[in-house]
């Protein structure tokens, strides 16, 4: 059973810091992403990556605050710098087997960790 486990959530004061890691149980995946979900919304993409060749997309709310990285193929995180109260919402890793989708839709990706939970208070 293919899995992703995130973990690095938590509570930070706005302007403050936090990195998300996600440790994924196969490394054939051609694009990993990082989502987060708002009350009666759909995920919305933060960040993405492209496994093979490195090519990153982000969401412009957090260009130049955000940095999505990966360590093989199996392991992606997410700094997040200058955190603002609305980047609040529950955080979730995803990755797929199709690089054809846009990165940062939710409907191009079909495997999902369970979430972590972020926080920011002004």
């Amino acid at each position: 059973q293919v899995r992703l486990v995130e973990s690095g959530g938590g509570s930070v004061r706005a302007g403050g810091s936090l990195r998300l890691s996600c440790v994924a149980s196969r490394s054939n995946f051609l694009k990993m992403a990082w989502f987060r979900q708002f009350p009666g919304k759909d995920p919305e993409g933060v960040a993405a990556v492209y496994v093979r060749g490195g090519e990153k997309r982000y969401v412009d709310s957090v260009k130049g605050r955000f940095t999505i990285s990966q360590e093989g193929a199996n392991n992606l995180y997410l700094q997040m710098n200058s955190l603002k109260v609305e980047d609040s919402a529950m955080y979730y890793c995803a990755a797929s087997l199709d690089s054809a989708a846009w990165p940062l839709s939710h409907e191009g990706y079909n495997v999902w960790g369970q979430g972590t939970q972020v926080t920011v208070s002004s």
